[in-house]
């Protein structure tokens, strides 16, 4: 089962979204003063803001080939060998509410950190406005490179102290297809949470396997958190997928959230669904905990 339109699942679902009012959005000024993207369309008022107190945060500077790749890093202060959870972005950069999400997982005990793997580009992403012209920027990004990237990320966070016996990533909308490509990589993550990633790829070469043809390469164990509502990966996909890793003998668990769309968990864009966020929020903790990447 594949795209017919040749667009990724994300893009569709990102493009498809339900009517809503514009009451309770900042202003495309208000949004970019404080560091939100606004290719994915108004900025919500009340977007969750995480604070920093407990928390040693800033910006990182990771070797990759070719380079230093730029990041963003939240750790609780003062704590010894925390554990090493990767944040894989969606496909808008890293922008302000990638950073929240790093320090929300910093408060749970992590190092946390999100690469700008995008950076190559030379383009930042969060000014870009229309996801038209977004697309082809990050379409081009190679698995290889990408996974490489994040190799790099690790390497760079157990340079910082992390504990990379307790790697983990979760990842949202392309990030949570990241984390499914990087499950089959890295047989040193200890788990993996895809929120709404895509799992059947349109042709692209530099995308050589998607999601759904690597199941029997999976090496660690991830949750996979979906929307019932998403335009682009509806429930009969995600189902595939489930059987795919069964029948591989893969340890991997889902979640369809009924009434959620595609990017229900994001809290700064008018697909959030409060509930539905907050409870797939707590089952990635309670995930990371089981196969101890948490305390």
């Amino acid at each position: 089962m594949t795209s017919n339109s040749g667009l990724a699942s994300d893009e569709i679902g990102l493009t498809k979204v339900a009517p809503f009012t514009r009451r309770g959005f900042m202003t495309a000024t208000a949004a970019a003063a404080a560091g939100y993207t606004l290719a994915a369309g108004p900025v919500r008022a009340d977007a969750i803001v995480t604070d920093t107190t407990g928390l040693e945060t800033g910006t990182a500077a990771i070797k990759v080939a070719g380079g230093e790749m730029p990041g963003y890093f939240a750790r609780p202060a003062g704590v010894k060998n925390p554990p090493i959870v990767l944040v894989a972005m969606e496909v808008f950069g890293l922008h302000e509410h990638i950073k929240d999400v790093t320090r929300r997982l910093a408060k749970l005990g992590a190092l946390a950190v999100a690469p700008d793997y995008y950076y190559r580009a030379g383009v930042d992403l969060t000014k870009i406005t229309e996801i038209p012209k977004l697309m082809p920027i990050v379409n081009a990004k190679p698995d290889a490179e990408l996974l490489s990237d994040l190799n790099a990320t690790v390497e760079w966070a157990k340079a910082q102290g992390g504990d990379a016996n307790r790697l983990g990533i979760i990842g949202f909308c392309r990030g949570g297809r990241t984390v499914w490509e990087y499950a089959a990589h890295n047989g040193g993550l200890k788990a993996g949470v895809a929120f709404y990633g895509s799992l059947i790829d349109p042709p692209n070469p530099a995308w050589p396997k998607s999601p759904m043809q690597l199941a029997g390469e999976m090496k660690a164990p991830v949750l996979g958190l979906y929307g019932a509502e998403d335009q682009g990966i509806p429930p009969v996909q995600v189902e595939q997928m489930k059987a795919a890793l069964a029948a591989a003998g893969k340890t991997a668990e889902f979640h369809i959230f009924p009434g959620a769309p595609h990017g229900f968990h994001a809290d700064y864009r008018p697909s959030y669904r409060k509930e539905q966020a907050e409870t797939a929020w707590a089952e990635m903790q309670a995930w990371l905990r089981k196969y101890k990447v948490l305390s």
